[in-house]
């Protein structure tokens, strides 16, 4: 089949350098060649899952636990060992492109993802595989950032997997035969899934991706059992407007004409149809208080404002919902009329934090694209502290021109989709970040239904040095404890575990080991393509192995390839 790569895509159409915030639409035609086995897996119960942040055998959900704090509790792999770490088993899939897949292991079976949403069942000791699933897309996929998946998850004796062309899957997790599948949204509409489901008493969460194409987003629960839609909520309100924010969390001008925006809002009626508003990761769920807690991505177009008056709610938000009924608690928008595609993408973590009065409460983080992790009260959203910058900023919050103007970040971040990790022990939280100097260009455009609409392009400027960083953050005081510079921006994730270490990848194919309490290097390994994906951790025979996909990233253009690669101490 004919497939063009997304940013890539774009990036050779207006010369933007492999950047973000565009998409591509495909024909795709594929046969299906799923390989029926058998995985002897045995069925996953809530009571697991709502305990997966203390089970060092197992890493049952996306970001380890539902919390997604990304800290693994097994020690076996030390500080003082760690530079024993071999190779333990490598598997090539059959897809070789952007690989962003968070493995899940079960009882020694372990479920990774590729590009193009197949499923593989593995045998985690060996690498061995037991079963495969190559879905075979739609006649029309669009998407956003590359044909992404970032995993699946498992409840009682089923797979659920979301696809790149917006279907919601149940498979049989021995065997790899599709359950029931339900459709999500109209990929015609520029809806897509790249995110991975999150299973929780019986239903099946899902967000959608499609915030360059005007689509209208949303959060969304099925029935883990049938696929039968529980409750809808839409990321976009009928009343979009808000407060008319001028200031962003951090207290800045964002050098909004509001007036001119009211004027605006006279004439055309509140833009919330094709708002855009994508989710792109995982909720969390607070499983004392049955809440929810995801951020929302950006307004569409993405850099042309002027047809979008308001604040455009929910786009660039933290959203608490509730998980039975999907109503509304609360909110808290980072940006409010976003023009810089700054939006909101990486995963929100629950952990306990000192509230303003010191005390400790329970709290929300999110790492931002404009490089401050964020620390929230999770019974109102409000914001208690934000980080110091770990990513230079300048000429915060230039509106962007027909010509150019310059502002850092650049539109990728800061903290990409990549997931952070935290440390409670610690209080750190862990993330990793990209530096690319960047210019912002706006064109009016109308609706093209169902296509890229970005209003504009932000450009790489090519005399800049673009870099990454490894970062650790105290989130109850808001101060970096420590960074690690990297040559390139760095987008993936990020593992912390109980054994003092962090363990990330870079898009030269380096996975390594930090030291967690001051970031020195202790172990790294090449892969031969990008490590751009999160790492998991288990144990099998009494062994504990870190496992990670190198296949690269289609949004930088990093090395691809089609390695899972597990490492072990013997």
């Amino acid at each position: 089949m004919s497939i063009m790569k997304g940013r890539a895509a774009f990036a050779a159409m207006i010369g933007v350098g492999l950047l973000s915030g565009v998409a591509i639409g495909q024909e795709v035609k594929q046969e299906q060649k799923s390989v029926v086995g058998n995985a002897n897996v045995p069925p996953v119960t809530q009571e697991q899952l709502n305990a997966a942040d203390k089970n060092a055998k197992d890493f049952l959900l996306t970001n380890g636990n539902y919390a997604q704090t990304r800290f693994y509790p097994g020690k076996q792999i030390s500080r003082d060992n760690v530079k024993n770490l071999h190779v333990a088993w490598i598997f090539q899939t059959d897809v070789k492109e952007s690989l962003e897949t968070s493995p899940i292991v079960v009882d020694g079976v372990m479920f990774v993802t590729t590009s193009f949403s197949h499923v593989y069942a593995l045998d985690a000791k060996t690498g061995q595989q037991l079963w495969h699933y190559a879905h075979k897309m739609g006649p029309i996929t669009v998407y956003c950032c590359g044909p992404n998946n970032r995993g699946i998850q498992v409840l009682n004796d089923r797979v659920y997997l979301a696809t790149l062309d917006s279907k919601l899957m149940a498979l049989n997790a021995k065997t790899g035969e599709v359950v029931w599948t339900t459709n999500i949204a109209d990929p015609e509409l520029g809806y897509s899934e790249t995110m991975a489901p999150t299973v929780i008493k019986d239903k099946v969460l899902i967000g959608t991706n499609g915030g360059e194409y005007g689509i209208r987003g949303f959060v969304r629960a099925y029935d883990a059992k049938t696929g039968k839609q529980l409750w809808n909520f839409n990321t976009i309100p009928e009343n979009s407007v808000g407060v008319w924010a001028t200031k962003d969390a951090t207290g800045r001008d964002m050098h909004r004409n509001i007036q001119a925006e009211k004027d605006t809002l006279a004439k055309i009626g509140d833009p919330y149809a094709k708002l855009g508003g994508g989710v792109w990761q995982n909720p969390s769920v607070d499983l004392a208080t049955n809440r929810i807690y995801f951020v929302v991505g950006n307004p569409s177009p993405d850099l042309d404002g002027s047809n979008r008056p308001g604040d455009n709610l929910y786009t660039n938000s933290l959203v608490s919902l509730d998980l039975e009924t999907g109503k509304y608690v609360c909110h808290f928008q980072y940006i409010a009329h976003d023009v810089w595609d700054l939006d909101a993408v990486s995963p929100t973590v629950l952990v306990n934090v000192k509230g303003k009065d010191g005390k400790t409460i329970p709290g929300v983080i999110h790492a931002g694209k404009t490089g401050h992790i964020y620390v929230h009260d999770r019974k109102d959203c409000s914001m208690i502290r934000f980080s110091e910058a770990m990513v230079p900023q300048e000429n915060m919050w230039v509106l962007p021109t027909k010509e150019g103007a310059r502002m850092l970040p650049g539109a990728n971040g800061g903290v990409e989709w990549s997931p952070i990790a935290t440390d409670p022990g610690q209080e750190l939280a862990y993330a990793i970040n990209l530096h690319q100097p960047m210019t912002y260009h706006v064109e009016n455009s109308p609706y093209p239904n169902g296509k890229l609409w970005l209003g504009g392009a932000f450009k790489v400027i090519p005399s800049e040095q673009q870099s990454g960083n490894i970062t650790a953050v105290n989130y109850n005081t808001g101060k970096i404890k420590w960074q690690v510079k990297t040559p390139e921006p760095m987008i993936g994730g990020i593992l912390a575990t109980a054994g003092g270490l962090v363990f990330t990848g870079e898009g030269n194919g380096k996975f390594a080991a930090y030291n967690s309490s001051n970031g020195k290097e202790l172990w790294s390994f090449r892969a031969g393509a990008g490590v751009n994906a999160p790492p998991s951790s288990y144990m099998i025979g009494g062994k504990q192995y870190i496992v990670v996909g190198a296949g690269g990233n289609t949004q930088l253009d990093y090395k691809r390839g089609n390695n899972i690669i597990a490492f072990t101490l013997d």
